[in-house]
């Protein structure tokens, strides 16, 4: 979630390793996503392409952690198509589905390609004190927040 109330574009957020799939994990709403990155860079820079569906955005985060700098904009499919090329290289591939919990949103990513076999959950925060108050549901594991391996750039470049 992305929070532009006090000028700053802040994303929090968590991710966790499952100890099992959530049941009728297709039921729920559900969308491929390609990523692929423009530039990386130390401290957690990076700019991202992302097409989910139809929607095409470009995104630049900065930082590292549970909170970081995110801003986003939409691109029209040819602007996507332009962009895309420079990713070449630098790019996975995903299903996610969007399963409710509770008043938070768990998007349950399941990688494909290279990556096949990896799934992670994310939820996101509006403030750091709902990041670190969360009880997740039996079916999310360890907390990997941070950790490399399972990081999108990283899992990108690899």
């Amino acid at each position: 979630m992305t929070d532009f109330s006090k000028g700053s574009a802040l994303e929090i957020e968590r991710k966790f390793l499952l100890t099992r799939m959530p049941e009728n994990l297709t039921s729920y709403p559900h969308r491929s996503i390609e990523q692929g990155y423009l530039a990386v860079e130390g401290g957690g820079v990076q700019v991202r392409l992302r097409r989910a569906g139809e929607v095409c955005s470009l995104t630049y985060k900065r930082g590292m952690g549970n909170a970081r700098e995110e801003r986003e904009i939409a691109l029209t499919a040819e602007q996507f198509a332009a962009l895309w090329p420079g990713t070449e290289g630098r790019r996975l591939t995903k299903t996610r589905y969007e399963v409710p919990c509770g008043e938070r949103m768990v998007e349950v990513d399941v990688y494909t390609g290279r990556h096949e076999g990896v799934v992670v959950a994310e939820v996101e925060f509006p403030d750091e004190a709902s990041c670190r108050d969360f009880i997740p549901p039996d079916w999310i594991g360890e907390d990997v927040s941070g950790a490399e391996r399972y990081s999108n750039v990283v899992m990108a470049l690899s």
